[in-house]
């Protein structure tokens, strides 16, 4: 077994679109930032969880957008968030974050939930 070590916030990329999009939710909300978790639920074991939030809790890593938006993440979903890329994309009349994780091994039918390769690391920074 060998252990990764790598920094969370390096590896996670938000489009400028997706940056935008945060920036205008935040700033109807009031609130001051985004934390993103991983949650288990759904058929297939995880879903993201997004929180406007004022402030970042006690260990959370924070990644500053070029738009000044914060985006906090739980230390513990390092391994499952690691690579991760977030753009806020438009489909027709949809629109919608969407997050390309390369550690999600599938998804269930209706796209809310999705397994991850819990092989990819044990240590991050």
């Amino acid at each position: 077994m060998s252990v990764q070590t790598y920094s969370l916030i390096d590896s996670i990329q938000v489009s400028p679109a997706a940056a935008k999009h945060l920036a205008g939710q935040l700033q109807r909300s009031g609130h001051h930032g985004v934390r993103i978790t991983l949650k288990e639920s759904g058929c297939s074991g995880f879903m993201y969880q997004m929180d406007e939030v004022d402030e970042p809790i006690a260990g959370d890593l924070t990644l500053t957008l070029s738009n000044g938006v914060a985006v906090f993440f739980d230390p513990a979903d390092a391994p499952g968030l690691h690579g991760t890329e977030i753009d806020y994309t438009r489909e027709g009349l949809n629109q919608t974050l969407r997050f390309r994780n390369p550690n999600a091994t599938d998804a269930c039918g209706c796209g809310e939930s999705f397994n991850l390769n819990t092989n990819t690391a044990d240590d991050e920074t």
